[in-house]
């Protein structure tokens, strides 16, 4: 695919519609999430909600509709937020008393509530997740990276002491690092945001930070240590051990469906889309070929191809419609099926099917006897081989020779001349305000985040040249 940015979008939002995924809504910047669109989401959410009650949370959830004044009660908060909120006024044909903001995440209402419900240290710590919607009235939107309305989850959790909420915060950005690199096959890298890119309201804000093929950013979970603002801002207290009132540590953690556009981004290609088999609707798509219409023991055999794979719990489809081989070919291409098996009078004199792996050139020839573990094998294969091939796509094009601000534009210039993508960038940063709003300013380059374990240590900081206190990869990002 071409790596220019507007061939890049055009591409994928053809790749999305093509694979039926999504569709538009005539509210602006919604979408309608298709079955296949949605079950990728399933398999998402099924993998963290797995971990995340392994680790001791239980699901709650708590209202759309927050009072404004609720914001008011976090000066940061409503001031991150404010842009972005749709507010209902009305109700029932008459003005509301006070404006309701549809959430944008939902820190003040669950401060609200745990204040009410935490009284002692012995109600501690309270480990809350929450599966929902959310609202932020973007301007520029793109299906599943940025729209008006998302699915998403948020964790909210509250502590006795600092210790034990910062524990708290990394324990669920390595939970996000696992699904994320082991589900989706994207490597990210984790790392620390800078006080410009933190999340309004937090003490620190911690993320997963991943490269699509054109070279951008997308931040695909964040956790974030709150401190006590939020517990002091809502009187959220408990009596200690010595019988003191104390405020409680918060923390809050969230991915939401940007992780879907992300893996179309990392893994698709000229034909269209390419999951990872974990995530896959569909693991293996079951094809008769030839005349089999005339050989019903073609369909018979697929039948029993397709009870197997399916004890084995694997995700299966036999397409034995009255389209041709190569449409049939063509529309799972689209779909982005891991795996396809074809089956044709020949192949069955011969005791064989073809598999012919999604991300792969080449078919291969299997005996029938062999199927079961051959596939799951091949499955196994293919979620190995996307994360390398996305990880060696990452390492060359994550520059670290580039030390000064003015260097970082002739990369650009010279990317944008070449047509080719400018990646990322490591850089050193002096921890300076205004020194990283100079380098945006100029290039568009943000900072991701300061990476807790960077390739190579910078000395210098990119804008001023003084010593850097901080290794930071900056990129374009969505």
């Amino acid at each position: 695919m071409s790596q220019k940015q507007n061939d890049f979008t055009k591409w994928y939002i053809e790749t999305i519609q093509k694979a039926d995924l999504m569709d538009y809504t005539p509210v602006r910047g919604c979408i309608a999430f298709k079955p296949d669109g949605y079950e990728i989401w399933e398999h998402i959410k099924d993998a963290m909600d797995k971990r995340f009650k392994d680790t001791g949370h239980r699901n709650a959830y708590f209202p759309m509709l927050i009072p404004e004044s609720f914001f008011q009660k976090e000066k940061d908060h409503i001031e991150g937020f404010s842009p972005e909120l749709p507010w209902v006024t009305e109700a029932a044909g008459e003005k509301l008393e006070e404006r309701l903001a549809l959430r944008p995440t939902s820190e003040t209402m669950i401060g609200q509530m745990y204040a009410n419900w935490i009284n002692s240290y012995r109600d501690l710590p309270v480990l809350i997740n929450q599966w929902a919607n959310v609202f932020r009235w973007e301007k520029k939107t793109l299906p599943f990276i940025r729209t008006s309305e998302f699915l998403w989850q948020e964790g909210h959790t509250a502590h006795v002491d600092e210790e034990d909420a910062r524990k708290e915060t990394m324990q669920m950005l390595t939970i996000y690092k696992e699904v994320v690199e082991e589900l989706l096959a994207i490597p990210v890298y984790e790392g620390e945001k800078t006080p410009l890119e933190r999340f309004a309201g937090a003490v620190d804000t911690f993320s997963i930070e991943a490269m699509m093929k054109d070279g951008k950013a997308v931040q695909a979970g964040t956790s974030h240590y709150l401190g006590t603002k939020f517990a002091e801002a809502f009187e959220i207290k408990y009596l200690s051990r010595e019988n003191k009132h104390e405020y409680v540590h918060t923390t809050s953690w969230g991915t939401s469906t940007r992780l879907i556009g992300s893996v179309i981004m990392v893994h698709g290609d000229e034909q269209g889309l390419v999951l990872p088999p974990r995530i896959a609707p569909t693991q293996v798509v079951l094809i008769p070929v030839g005349p089999w219409r005339k050989h019903p023991e073609i369909i018979e055999k697929l039948d029993e191809i397709l009870f197997a794979l399916k004890a084995k719990g694997l995700r299966v489809r036999l397409d034995d419609s009255d389209q041709s081989p190569g449409y049939k070919f063509n529309e799972w291409e689209l779909k982005g099926v891991p795996v396809r098996l074809e089956l044709g009078p020949r192949d069955l004199a011969n005791q064989q099917v073809l598999l012919k792996a999604r991300d792969e050139e080449e078919k291969i020839s299997i005996p029938l006897d062999q199927i079961v573990e051959k596939v799951e094998h091949e499955l196994e294969v293919i979620q190995t081989r996307l994360f390398e091939k996305a990880k060696a796509f990452r390492e060359a094009n994550a520059h670290t020779h580039i030390d000064t601000l003015e260097q970082l534009q002739q990369h650009i210039a010279r990317s944008e001349e070449n047509e080719k993508i400018a990646g990322w960038i490591l850089s050193g940063w002096c921890g300076d305000n205004a020194c990283e709003e100079r380098v945006k300013e100029q290039t568009k380059f943000t900072t991701r985040n300061i990476p807790f374990h960077p390739p190579t240590k910078k000395d210098t900081c990119i804008c001023c040249g003084k010593e850097a206190k901080h290794t930071v990869w900056f990129a374009r990002a969505y």
